[in-house]
């Protein structure tokens, strides 16, 4: 009887504020569904199962993550930061999660396609960490083995996992992925973001 194969859990983070864009920006469109909505479906591309993180909007953010039946995650810390997030979702991982994957929920721009080659990427080394590349940035989306999970439950205040790929950058494999460089901070990006998407352009 063969084994299964080592599961890859994508976590969709989305618990801030979202201050900047004056409204709650993971309800906004995006090509026409709700910008959290059109990152899960990417996540969900990749992964066997895939959890939101919600925080300062859980209560308007939660039907949009189940009816994409995503898992929901609630941190009641995340005023202190993306690690907040990162670290309650970490906790709920179960023993078959081999790797879990970590998306931005306001990184619009990203395709289904993206996601599946950083997936890719990491079945060919499942002990890699394996990021996304824009430019000179290696960072989100991310992938990071098991043996990265004690770590990311250490995480403190908002500087995400970035720490922990500096860390050992030379060990990183790199995805070159354009489409990770946009997120939406506010309605002036959230409108440069969806006309490229309306447009079918990738990358900057």
């Amino acid at each position: 009887m063969n084994a299964a194969p080592p599961q890859l859990h994508a976590v969709v983070l989305a618990a801030g504020a979202s201050r900047r864009f004056g409204a709650i920006k993971s309800l906004a469109l995006c090509a026409g569904e709700p910008l959290l909505q059109r990152v899960i479906a990417c996540a969900q591309a990749a992964a066997a199962h895939t959890w939101v993180v919600l925080g300062a909007h859980r209560a308007e953010l939660a039907p949009l993550a189940a009816q994409r039946a995503a898992a929901i995650v609630f941190n009641p810390h995340w005023p202190e930061g993306l690690g907040s997030s990162i670290r309650a979702a970490v906790l709920q991982l179960p023993a078959s999660c081999a790797a879990v994957l970590l998306v931005l929920g306001d990184q619009a721009r990203l395709e289904p396609q993206d996601l599946c080659r950083l997936a890719q990427a990491w079945r060919s080394a499942p002990e890699a960490i394996v990021a996304a590349r824009y430019g000179t940035v290696l960072g989100a989306p991310v992938i990071f083995p098991r043996r990265c999970f004690r770590a990311l439950r250490q995480l403190r205040g908002d500087a995400g996992a970035r720490t922990l790929i500096e860390r050992d950058r030379a060990a990183v494999i790199a995805v070159e992925m354009p489409n990770a460089a946009f997120d939406v901070d506010t309605v002036a990006d959230l409108a440069t973001v969806e006309a490229a998407v309306s447009s079918g352009e990738t990358g900057p």
